[in-house]
């Protein structure tokens, strides 16, 4: 089972607005997102039945369960988290897990474009991370050091990853390649 076509526009234009609002306000919206995940829900239930329903049910729970974690460390946003679930309710789980990988290419290389644009802020913020580290090591006591005032620490807006890397992995999807490693997967 997969999504059509009408689905995947309206992720696409779904995703190109959690991006911009991410990059804009810091935030992806559960305005945006609780609604993509009901229609996707609401469609794939509707024209496939209990199967659709347990596709896209699958999906969000898969999108979701790839970066509950991250969140529970602090790593990210909750409206990351709740637009992976969404991805994976249109999706599917296999093409959540797809999108994930791509997300996960996406934002390496959207990391490293930030590390070489803000060098400084980027040295000062592992630098006083190491010094953290060291600490830790050295006496067993994990003492905070707070950022200078005049640091600025590197922020990387998920959503445009997310977004980049789903996008990237539906165009892929739609041209007929698949991934070596996920023949077998079928």
């Amino acid at each position: 089972m997969t999504a059509d076509i009408f689905l995947i526009m309206f992720l696409g234009i779904a995703l190109i607005v959690a991006a911009v609002t991410d990059l804009r306000f810091q935030k992806i919206p559960n305005l945006l997102t609780f609604p993509v995940m009901l229609t996707a829900l609401t469609y794939h239930g509707a024209t496939n039945g209990l199967d659709g329903l347990l596709f896209s049910s699958a999906g969000l729970a898969m999108g979701i369960a790839l970066l509950i974690l991250p969140y529970l460390l602090g790593v990210m946003g909750a409206g990351d988290v709740k637009l992976m679930g969404t991805v994976g309710a249109i999706l599917g789980a296999r093409g959540a897990f797809i999108a994930f990988l791509f997300t996960g290419i996406a934002g390496g290389i959207y990391a490293l474009i930030i590390l070489l644009i803000r060098r400084n802020e980027c040295r000062a913020w592992v630098t006083r991370h190491a010094t953290m580290l060291k600490t830790l090591l050295l006496t067993g006591h994990f003492i905070p050091i707070p950022a200078g005032k005049n640091e600025n620490n590197p922020r990387l807006f998920y959503g445009v990853a997310i977004a980049s890397g789903t996008l990237f992995s539906v165009f892929l999807e739609s041209s007929g390649y698949v991934l070596p490693i996920l023949r077998s997967i079928g």
